[in-house]
């Protein structure tokens, strides 16, 4: 399945079964999806309805599919080299040496030379399997090119124009080789993502586990990577493939991450560390715990991602499906008038118009045309899989091509996500410990990337946490929780304001604890909570957590994250394509601003609930126009949703943010964004170009045909095979975006 004619071809046969709910055909996969009611219909039924429109089912769903067939190998192209070989006899006899070309017999007052022979059954060599398709596709009521083609070689051979039917088959026939070629040109693209997983693991089995041999005794044994189940320990060597996802158990090395995150430099992974499938293991050996199926692994998801990517259909995509199911039949018709009404009109030759009109019918093909749109989208969609970027659907690179500014979060974006406590001040708790369990206590619920911050720095200070009732999360503001039958909050200072608390009049000892002097002495010897002590924490970049109850403040908690590396020269390379760039954090003022200048972003809205971020996409789209927001795909998700375009930072691994957003950076590495901004625009000029090209092409073609300008071999060579090739070769190029620009 080669072009949408096929696909189109395929379609209406399937749509003829009786209980076919739906079908989505994928050109550039070379697949098809039926849903269909197994009460009313079954797998036979639709095997036997690909087969009569022409086509070979390759694989059952749970097989391996067969191995592609080398396109010039394949029977079609051996026929076609055939009859090119008698084609070019047959030119030798009438053209370079007629006196050889003998006289074969006489049919209705025609004399039939041994060239004319030699035409004939080139055409019928080069043009039996044109006209098989072309049979099929008129009884599936599919006027596409095999249709058009049929009609061309048949009536040429029966006007007594055997050298133009041979010659229009054996072109067509390279041209549709060549099709082929450069499909399968792109589909390897495909299929050299599903070969980053290997075939086999090694996994190692533990006799002692039945209690009939001692530990010592466990063994390794080779089996399918489709038969490791979840919790198997495999064991991975130096140089070989990590074959699921999983977590390193035994064992450090560093590890090639690039098929999966794009990264260009291993990754050193030591126990309790992540692993994806297909990612390669560098140094040292690893024993993994299998957390995940072949089947479910973030590599699977990514192939089947990228598989599935045109079914999200660009805007232009659909256009000119639109316009070739109204361009085809028009130029049909037009055809058919250029060959009949001059010779019937005006008396003129009948094999000049004929040929002219034949002309013109070659030229209504739209395959180049109607493919140039999908292999760019394709193209460009598995280029950004093997760099780390997974772009869900054509519709998502062509707006993202689009942009007109960004709004980034900050923490896990802009920061690393890495945070630590830097500072615990105990207020009116008796120390620090205090203020650190009860912060414990109410954090050990909370899936916020502070609250595990706090209870790590906890726990690694020997700090023990109570028991915690009636938790409750307060979006963007904290947590409460009951401790010992007493409410108790761990938040923002906005969250203590409404509360009740006045900071601004809370003044504090410059060693620590709330004021107790007398007025005159805490004037000189002590700060405001609000004006003094949290702002040198924000200037400093670190994120502010009070702890209390209703009736006291207990402490504060100072927490800090540092900047990513490549952060300031992903936003100065977005800045330079003329994308703004906006942050949006619901942390503090001050640690905004801090973070803010440090990446040299000039915009920035602090101190903003999940529902505030979503007035601030809106506000920016109403500014700019279209806006991405990029995020981690999980704290970010309304955010992420609203915007024209959601991408969600370091996904690999993570099922929500692949599964939520329109586009996923699977490593942790901002410089991709700058290179989906480069690549997305780089594929809209490809595609612009392919579609341009292939019109103006189309244009001059038809312009030319009535004039005898254009032949049908112009028609094939320049026309079909030509610009196939063309737009194909073009859309090849955006591999070679590179992500390190």
């Amino acid at each position: 399945m080669d072009c949408p004619s096929c696909a189109g071809t395929i379609e209406r046969r399937l749509r003829a079964l009786d209980g076919v709910e739906s079908i989505e055909t994928q050109v550039t996969a070379g697949t098809v999806v039926v849903r269909y009611d197994p009460s009313r219909a079954d797998e036979d039924a639709l095997h036997t309805a690909i087969e009569d429109a022409g086509y070979e089912v390759a694989a059952e769903e749970d097989d391996e599919p067969p191995p592609p067939q080398a396109v010039w190998t394949s029977p079609r192209a051996v026929t076609t080299a055939v009859g090119g070989i008698v084609l070019s006899v047959g030119l030798l006899l009438h053209f370079v040496v007629p006196n050889a070309d003998p006289t074969v017999f006489e049919l209705l007052g025609r004399e039939y030379f041994a060239s004319h022979l030699l035409f004939v059954a080139s055409a019928a060599l080069a043009g039996t399997p044109i006209l098989r398709s072309g049979v099929r596709s008129a009884r599936a009521r599919n006027l596409n090119i095999d249709v058009l083609m049929s009609v061309g070689i048949v009536a040429s051979v029966a006007a007594h124009h055997p050298f133009e039917g041979a010659l229009l088959a054996v072109l067509f026939s390279i041209a549709e080789l060549l099709e082929r070629f450069s499909m399968d040109r792109a589909r390897d693209s495909i299929r050299r993502l599903m070969e980053l997983s290997p075939e086999t693991a090694t996994v190692v089995r533990d006799p002692s586990a039945s209690g009939s041999e001692p530990h010592s005794a466990q063994h390794e044994e080779t089996v399918p990577v489709s038969e490791v189940v979840l919790g198997d320990l495999l064991a991975v060597r130096p140089g070989e493939k990590v074959p699921v996802d999983g977590l390193v158990r035994t064992g450090s090395s560093p590890v090639d991450q690039a098929p999966i995150t794009g990264e260009s430099v291993p990754v050193e992974k030591a126990p309790g560390d992540e692993v994806y499938a297909g990612t390669i293991v560098e140094g040292g050996y690893l024993e993994i715990e299998a957390t995940s199926t072949a089947d479910d692994s973030t590599l699977a998801r990514i192939v089947d991602l990228v598989t599935d990517a045109e079914r999200e259909r660009t805007e232009r995509e659909q256009f000119i499906d639109r316009f070739a199911a109204v361009y085809t039949p028009v130029v049909m018709v037009a055809a058919i008038a250029l060959a009949v009404i001059p010779p019937i009109a005006f008396g003129w030759s009948w094999d000049t118009w004929f040929l002219r009109g034949l002309t013109l019918l070659v030229i209504a093909c739209p395959c180049a045309l109607v493919i140039s749109t999908p292999v760019s989208v394709v193209s460009g969609i598995t280029s950004a899989a093997r760099n780390g970027v997974l772009i869900k659907g054509g519709r998502h690179l062509e707006a993202m091509a689009a942009v007109d500014a960004v709004a980034i979060d900050k923490t896990g974006t802009l920061t690393a996500g890495n945070l630590t406590v830097t500072d615990v001040v105990a207020l009116s708790a008796d120390d620090e410990r205090s203020v650190l369990s009860v912060a414990a206590t109410l954090e050990r619920r909370s899936e916020h990337p502070i609250a595990d911050a706090v209870v790590a720095y906890a726990r690694e200070r020997g700090v023990e946490a109570d028991d915690a009732a009636a938790f409750e999360a307060l979006t963007g503001r904290g947590v409460r929780a009951e401790v010992d039958g007493v409410a108790h909050y761990a938040g923002t200072p906005t969250l203590f304001e409404r509360l009740g608390f006045d900071l601004r009049r809370t003044r504090v000892r410059t060693d620590g604890g709330l004021c107790q002097l007398p007025p005159e002495r805490c004037e000189r010897d002590c700060e405001s909570l609000l004006e003094t002590v949290l702002p040198e924490f924000e200037r400093a970049g670190k994120t502010i957590m009070l702890v209390g109850t209703d009736d006291e403040l207990l402490g504060v908690i100072a927490v800090a994250d540092e900047v990513r590396p490549e952060a300031a020269s992903a936003v100065a390379a977005l800045q330079a394509a003329d994308v703004p760039v906006t942050m949006l954090t619901g942390d503090n003022e001050g640690t905004a601003r801090t973070v803010a200048a440090a990446v040299g972003v000039e915009e920035y809205h602090a101190e903003l609930l999940p529902e505030d971020k979503l007035d601030a996409i809106r506000d920016l789209e109403a500014r700019y126009g279209t806006v991405a927001m990029v995020g981690d795909g999980v704290n970010d998700a309304p955010a992420l949703a609203t915007a024209t375009v959601g991408v969600a930072m370091g996904a690999a691994g993570t099922d929500a943010a692949i599964e939520t957003a329109d586009v996923a950076l699977l490593g942790d590495d901002l410089s991709r964004l700058p290179y989906l901004v480069r690549l997305a625009r780089r594929a809209n000029g490809v595609i612009r170009q392919n579609v341009g090209g292939s019109l103006a092409v189309k244009a001059a073609l038809a312009a030319g045909a009535p004039f005898g300008v254009v032949t049908v071999i112009h028609a094939v060579v320049i026309g079909d095979m030509g610009m196939s090739l063309a737009v194909t070769g073009n859309a090849m190029r955006l591999s070679g975006v590179d992500p390190e620009e």
